[in-house]
């Protein structure tokens, strides 16, 4: 049987090369002999499996001489196929045969000829090698379920994925020079991913070793992405589609493997997989569609993007499920709710919302879903703290990337512990404490001890540094908007409809509103769960008590709604909405604390024509340079010190002022130098002169800056 596999084995990865040069040569056919010799060659593969294929249904002398006749049928069509194509270029060139050769008109028929043939191929081929192993799959033709299940099987079988990679690998390398970098090694990946499919062996150690690699190889497509992102603000038409439909399929894939290893089905998986190569080898077949001309700006397209971002949460969510339901067992598939979508309409509906919304928050408050968030946008912050110049916004970064390891991964709360007695240990939504409210008793001896230890930590570290000890270091949030990419998308704050209805410094109609639902449903929330430990109520909402329900509702799945909508809501939408509860008490705080932005001279501000600092500005402060001029300073209560404003000044004017001010002026201590000589002022004095002539420093600063008058 070792060498049966060995010789199987050799003859797969001989299919897969030479399949991988036609879909070459099927990329540059651009006339019809060319395109019906490849067709003719491709036909001929499939002939030959299909022979076996005939012989190995029923193994017998009979059934070879079938197979024999039956490949030697397909045979003579391909052939017949090449003769046609030949007669017609001999039809077009002339007897003369001075005119080029004619033109391929029915690309589209061509390109799904080449997709039929490949799939074909690989699924005849994966069905007649697992016969000849001694492992035959049955494909069952008496109902659609024996068919289907058959059919999944085979996608699943190691002949058809792993000669699949093959062949996704050598087509990617065979187009290297006629692709961009960036397309193929997106399409490297694929190939990556595809080799690591979990249901390609039986082996307990594969599927554990594969599950893990391939999160980790499409943890690393994500970062790619998002980068990439960041660093072209255009994107090629054609690779732009291409991305998004190739997400959803991901999305697809990884619930397919999730409903695989719970429950054993493997239909969804294999249908991820067939559309997979049909995207693959419709992009490869025609990789001219990927025209660099033919660009559009991704920041203009908020269709676009929210299609991207909601593509890649679908993936990730079902990415962390499968990735906690490997590493804990039932222990964790067991915790979430399964309840029977049977009974009357509204029952069904009430159940398949009961389910859904619980396996979203158990999900996304899970160690394993928390940990891949936190290494795929912890790189992007990775990649923005290389680019930040400020020492203060650096030492920021860190401390929230430490925050994020710390208090959601090593500090799990204990709610959901209790409301799920089996949940896995590791796998709660992690917080602080002070996010439940009155309903955080169980945390400490008595319930006014653990509110008034919550608030006064959230409420004392925002009236000393401003609200940005919450909301950009020590919330789990900070790491998700301030990446790179995602930091990008602060420019739909400005362009968004909704958005812009949260622009500026002052409390919109809007945010009021949002805000007073936020807190009024915490308050109602806390009472009501705190009457629920004494006894005098018995309050659930979806099976939970109030506060962990509203927890969940807030942070386990409305955060991450709103954040795949960016695109429509603006970027940080927690800070800039005020729905995030947590963030309205820490801006209460905030407000009569020490914290704002100041600038070393308003002059520089009022002769500034940039106002980069409100464009730059993550939460849409647009009223901030007017604030500068008049001031010298400015004061929100809806900062949440992200220091983008900071870096983005061209004249080093700006910076923070909190506690630690204050502190160096009771002291009487020396204020820090300012890192960058301010080119646009003149020295002051009583007497008129001129302006002094410019350093090298000032020289380097933006021409279109107005030069200050003598």
């Amino acid at each position: 049987m070792l060498a049966a596999t060995i010789v199987l084995a050799l003859l797969a990865a001989g299919m897969a090369a030479a399949t991988a040069y036609l879909v070459r040569w099927a990329s540059e056919a651009r006339t019809p002999l060319r395109a019906s010799t490849v067709l003719f060659l491709l036909l001929m593969m499939v002939a030959m499996v299909v022979g076996s294929a005939v012989y190995y249904a029923d193994p017998g002398p009979a059934s070879l001489v079938d197979g024999f006749w039956v490949a030697s049928a397909l045979m003579s069509v391909s052939v017949l196929q090449v003769f046609l194509g030949f007669l017609v270029e001999v039809r077009h060139r002339g007897t003369e045969g001075a005119l080029p050769p004619p033109p391929l008109r029915h690309v589209r028929t061509f390109v799904a000829s080449i997709l039929l043939l490949v799939l074909a191929n690989e699924f005849l081929m994966g069905w007649t090698f697992q016969s000849a192993i001694g492992a035959p799959i049955s494909i069952g033709l008496g109902s659609a379920g024996a068919l289907f299940a058959g059919l999944a099987a085979v996608v699943a079988s190691p002949w058809f994925l792993f000669t699949m990679a093959a062949e996704m690998f050598l087509t990617a390398y065979f187009l290297r020079h006629r692709l961009p970098r960036a397309v193929t090694f997106v399409l490297v990946s694929q190939s990556g991913i595809m080799l690591l499919s979990p249901p390609a062996l039986a082996s307990p150690v594969w599927v554990a070793l594969s599950v893990s690699l391939a999160s980790a190889v499409m943890i690393a497509l994500f970062v790619f992405l998002m980068e990439y992102l960041y660093r072209s603000k255009e994107l090629a038409r054609g690779f732009s589609i291409y991305l998004v439909r190739l997400l959803w399929v991901y999305g697809l894939m990884m619930a397919g493997l999730y409903v695989w290893l719970v429950y054993g089905d493997g239909l969804v998986f294999a249908a991820a997989v067939v559309l997979e190569m049909v995207l693959y080898f419709e992009l490869v077949v025609r990789p001219e569609r990927i025209r660099p001309e033919d660009r559009l700006a991704w920041h203009t397209r908020p269709n676009w993007a929210f299609q991207l971002l909601a593509g890649i949460f679908v993936a990730e969510l079902f990415m962390g499920a499968l990735l906690d339901a490997q590493l804990f067992g039932s222990v964790f598939t067991d915790a979430l709710p399964a309840l029977a979508l049977s009974g009357s309409a509204a029952t069904v509906v009430y159940h398949a919302v009961y389910n859904g919304f619980w396996f979203v928050a158990l999900t996304t408050g899970s160690t394993w879903f928390l940990v891949m968030m936190g290494f795929e946008m912890g790189t992007l912050v990775a990649f923005k703290f290389r680019e930040t110049r400020s020492r203060e916004t650096r030492v920021r970064l860190g401390l929230m990337m430490g925050s994020y390891a710390a208090f959601a991964v090593f500090f799990p709360s204990q709610y959901y512990s209790m409301v799920f007695p089996r949940l896995a240990a590791g796998t709660h939504v992690p917080v602080l404490g002070w996010s439940m409210g009155i309903g955080s008793a169980p945390l400490a001896v008595g319930v006014f001890g653990v509110v008034l230890a919550t608030y006064g930590i959230t409420g004392g570290l925002s009236f000393l540094f401003g609200r940005r000890a919450i909301c950009s270091t020590f919330c789990t949030a900070p790491l998700m908007f301030q990446g790179t990419a995602i930091d990008s998308m602060k420019s739909f704050n400005r362009s968004s409809p909704l958005a812009r209805k949260y622009l500026s410094s002052r409390f919109s109609r809007a945010y009021s509103a949002t805000m007073t639902v936020a807190l009024l449903s915490l308050a109602l929330a806390s009472v009501a769960s705190y009457l629920d430990t004494t006894g005098a109520v018995n309050v659930t909402i979806l099976g939970a008590d109030p506060t962990v329900f509203l927890f969940a509702l807030y942070f386990g799945v409305l955060w991450y709604v709103l954040f795949v909508t960016i695109p429509y809501a603006g970027n940080y939408n927690c800070v800039t909405m005020g729905w995030c509860y947590t963030g309205a008490i820490s801006q209460a705080f905030s407000r009569i604390g020490f914290f704002r932005l100041k600038v070393r001279d308003k002059e520089v501000c009022r002769r500034c024509t940039t106002v980069d600092c409100a464009r730059s500005c993550p939460v849409g402060l647009v009223d901030m340079p007017g604030h500068f001029r008049q001031k010298g300073e400015f004061r929100s209560s809806k900062c949440c010190g992200v220091g983008d404003c900071v870096e983005a000044c061209p004249y080093g004017n700006m910076y923070f002022w909190d506690v630690r001010h204050w502190l160096r002026a009771k002291l009487r201590l020396p204020e820090e130098p300012a890192p960058v000589r301010l080119p646009m002022v003149p020295a002051r004095s009583s007497v008129s002169a001129p302006a002094p002539e410019r350093s090298s420093a000032a020289t380097s600063r933006p021409a279109a800056v107005p030069s200050p008058r003598p």
